[in-house]
């Protein structure tokens, strides 16, 4: 996988919570990324997800994700097939997240020269969340090129591990450490 800065995603804080952003070129059509993104059978191997989802605005999203089997539901948002998919992204209160989220995530794909630019925007989430899950995401982005591109998936765990040094801890404004 390469590791060039491009890859890499940026943790944009504002208070409390942060925002991840990511932008990835994929050299496949809008409509092959789109249902990588919206698939169940395609999120359950390069996100590690059991999902439900109920394609349509007011429509719901139901996954057990990641790794850690976080269980995600939430409101879809905006379902405009295949160009953004924007929903809630809801998790109660566990060990990992002791005060749950409460989280907005938009996937927009736009075409480009040779495929499609995904531009991932997660909204919301408490900084100490963002800490970990922007080398977390980097990962699962990683997984979903080598899905598309027909590749063997990296293990998550190992990607996570190999790009986390480029994504320094999430801190307030103002705050050394």
């Amino acid at each position: 996988m390469p590791e060039t800065l491009s890859d890499a995603g940026t943790v944009e804080v504002d208070g409390e919570f942060a925002t991840l952003l990511f932008e990835r070129k994929y050299h496949h059509a809008p409509e092959r990324v789109w249902a990588a993104l919206t698939q169940p059978a395609e999120l359950a191997q390069w996100y590690l997800t059991r999902a439900k989802v109920d394609g349509r605005v007011g429509g719901t999203i139901d996954f057990w994700a990641g790794p850690s089997q976080f269980h995600v539901t939430g409101q879809i948002l905006t379902w405009d097939p295949p160009r953004v998919f924007e929903h809630e992204w809801k998790v109660e209160p566990r060990t990992e997240l002791p005060a749950g989220e409460d989280a907005v995530i938009r996937w927009e794909l736009v075409p480009v020269a040779g495929g499609t630019l995904l531009r991932l925007r997660h909204r919301h989430l408490r900084r100490a969340t963002a800490s970990g899950f922007a080398p977390g995401t980097h990962a699962f982005l990683d997984r979903l090129d080598a899905q598309l591109s027909g590749q063997p998936l990296p293990n998550w765990q190992a990607r996570y591990q190999a790009v986390a040094h480029g994504y320094l801890p999430v801190r307030s404004p103002g705050k050394s450490g």
